[in-house]
């Protein structure tokens, strides 16, 4: 172990984004304070995907253009071992639909054991640290909380092997790099796009939708047709998360109605999301949506760049 009370990794400097100090608590910054290090972990958006094979292992190959929120999970690392979790509020809000007032992270089904992400990318990288997670990414949303997690580890340890960051799921690698990229294969081919500034409103729905059981959903559909299903509005998983998930439908159509956009899912859900910032979309001063006595989340988020700079 390296200074810092055997925080930071040997020969690893810290990983700031370029024109922000340590100070300014930006996407994927990492800042020390009395021996404890601490690390910003954004969420991701899936803006296309396409499922373009399966492997005989079952595991599918994708072809999707990602980008790197403006919203970003904590970790505080400091010597000693093991993990906690605890919800930090909703995501920041860019746009100014949505506050941690009104909206927090679930994080009583997450588990703090050797299953957990974060446990599992400090052992990929042969390190041992006390956590404290602090949530604001949604738990389940398809924003890639857990994969962020994961790689604000692998960043820290000075890991930027993408094989390493696939082993731990499909997301991670793409959370390694941020900023757009283009992903294929199942996950591990990363080819950096141009930054482009682009507003979203996202819907963050109040359940989540189990990706295994998505892509499972789009094997059968794809049996039944013998061919891949349709695209559905630039996601094949679309129509498999709504198979999985009918409410799904129910809630696409609500925040169409709202917004006057079409809305498309954040990989397997369940996000939904649509161009443009909620003032844009007449839905200035609206904190949520509401479906008979269910309510979901309006947050507005931008795309950041991946500009990292080694800290002097």
């Amino acid at each position: 172990m390296g200074d810092a009370g055997g925080v930071e990794p040997d020969g690893t400097e810290r990983l700031v984004r370029q024109g922000d100090s340590a100070e300014r608590g930006g996407p994927d910054q990492a800042c020390e304070t009395g021996g404890v290090t601490e690390l910003s972990a954004p969420a991701k958006l899936t803006l296309s995907l396409a499922v373009t094979g399966v492997h005989p292992d079952g595991y599918h190959e994708i072809e999707s253009e990602m980008v790197t929120l403006d919203m970003a999970d904590t970790l505080e690392i400091g010597p000693g071992d093991g993990l906690t979790i605890e919800s930090g509020g909703g995501p920041r809000d860019a746009e100014g639909a949505g506050s941690p007032d009104h909206w927090e992270a679930d994080v009583s089904a997450l588990s703090t054991g050797p299953d957990n992400l974060v446990i599992r990318a400090l052992l990929a990288v042969d390190r041992t640290a006390r956590v404290r997670l602090i949530k604001r990414i949604p738990v389940g949303a398809g924003l890639g909380g857990g994969s962020a997690d994961a790689a604000a580890i692998l960043r820290w340890a000075g890991s930027t092997d993408l094989d390493v960051a696939a082993n731990l799921g499909a997301d991670v690698p793409f959370c390694v790099a941020g900023g757009r990229a283009l992903v294929k294969g199942i996950g591990e081919s990363v080819t950096p796009l141009a930054h482009k500034d682009e507003a979203f409103t996202l819907l963050l729905l109040p359940f989540g939708v189990d990706t295994g059981a998505v892509y499972r959903a789009w094997d059968s559909l794809a049996l039944r047709r013998s061919a891949p299903p349709a695209d559905g509005g630039g996601n094949d998983l679309e129509m498999p998360a709504i198979s999985v998930e009918p409410r799904l439908a129910l809630w696409r159509d609500l925040f169409a109605t709202v917004t006057g956009a079409e809305p498309r899912l954040a990989g397997s859900g369940s996000t939904w999301f649509v161009e443009g910032t909620p003032e844009s979309l007449g839905l200035g001063g609206r904190h949520s949506l509401a479906l008979g006595r269910a309510s979901a989340q309006l947050i507005g988020a931008r795309t950041v760049p991946a500009q990292y700079t080694r800290a002097r």
